[in-house]
């Protein structure tokens, strides 16, 4: 199934704040034998190190992040509002207790050795450039660390080069 066509990451027209923030995104990693996804909405695209760039934060206690430590990459894919509820669910049930990606119904493809979801209409491969845990005290704002770090499960950023901006042709 290859229903894409490989665009420069300079030519997404996309509200990257909306499709993140309000649509939500897939992110999706291998670590060589299995492959995981979650959903995010926090994250954003910029340039860093002179490259395009995509930053994910992701609690140590999901599951995907087993898989994005082992991996040397993944994906960031971008569905329409028609899978809502797929996205809903696989960012409410964990792949430890269950095949949900099967159970979402959506065909995982790999190119370049990293999964991404054929039903995407925008995919980003990247490949990791920076792991960084945030921790006590990262934050400037008391806010911040009170509200979202409440039990102290602070995320770890990862900063990845998008290697390919996909689009689907379909």
């Amino acid at each position: 199934m290859n229903n894409f066509k490989e665009i420069s990451p300079d030519l997404i027209k996309k509200n990257i704040f909306h499709s993140i923030g309000k649509d939500w995104m897939l992110i999706t990693a291998s670590d060589g034998e299995n492959v995981n996804t979650m959903t995010a909405s926090w994250g954003g695209l910029g340039v860093m190190y002179g490259k395009n760039v995509a930053f994910v934060v992701i609690r140590p206690q999901r599951y995907t992040i087993e898989f994005i430590e082992k991996a040397e990459t993944f994906s960031l894919c971008f569905l329409d509002k028609s899978y809502r509820k797929v996205l809903n669910y696989l960012g409410s049930v964990s792949g430890r207790t269950e095949n949900k990606i099967e159970k979402s119904g959506l065909t995982l493809v790999e190119e370049d050795n990293t999964p991404y979801f054929g039903e995407s209409k925008q995919v980003f491969l990247c490949n990791k450039l920076l792991r960084q845990p945030l921790q006590e005290g990262s934050l400037l704002n008391e806010k911040l660390e009170s509200t979202f770090y409440p039990n102290k499960d602070y995320h770890i950023l990862y900063i990845a080069e998008i290697t390919k901006a996909l689009k689907a042709t379909r």
